[in-house]
């Protein structure tokens, strides 16, 4: 498919093995531990989608998720949500413009599925 895709994790196992299982897709996968080099990122590499966590140092996933909504340049970005929180989490991320969200723990077919519905523009199931 060979998308770009910003993934920003804090837990360098879970991130690594994220990156792992979309590069093994084809995507190319760049890689933010922390709000701030995210934004940086995203600046740069200019992303065609951003996995994001929402428990994340510097900047709350929640926060950055607001700055890219909130500006014209990056409004356009899909943005899925990735975090162990559960309904109220989902609710909020979806309000704030998240165009998914999965729950931690997840499988790697459901993430590759869920990259692959979003960057095709198609809704989340049920949603």
């Amino acid at each position: 498919m060979g998308a770009r895709i910003l993934l920003v994790e804090d837990h360098a196992t879970m991130r690594e093995a994220m990156r792992m299982v979309l590069a093994e897709e084809g995507f190319t996968v760049d890689q933010a531990a922390d709000g701030p080099r995210a934004l940086d990122l995203v600046a740069s590499v200019r992303p065609d989608l951003v996995l994001l966590d929402l428990n994340i140092p510097g900047i709350s996933g929640s926060d950055l998720l607001a700055t890219l909504k909130a500006s014209d340049d990056t409004a356009g970005i899909p943005v899925i949500v990735v975090t162990a929180e559960e309904v109220e989490g989902r609710r909020a991320a979806m309000r704030a413009g998240a165009e998914d969200y999965l729950t931690k723990p997840f499988s790697p077919r459901a993430l590759v599925q869920t990259v692959v519905r979003v960057l095709e523009g198609s809704s989340p199931p049920g949603g």
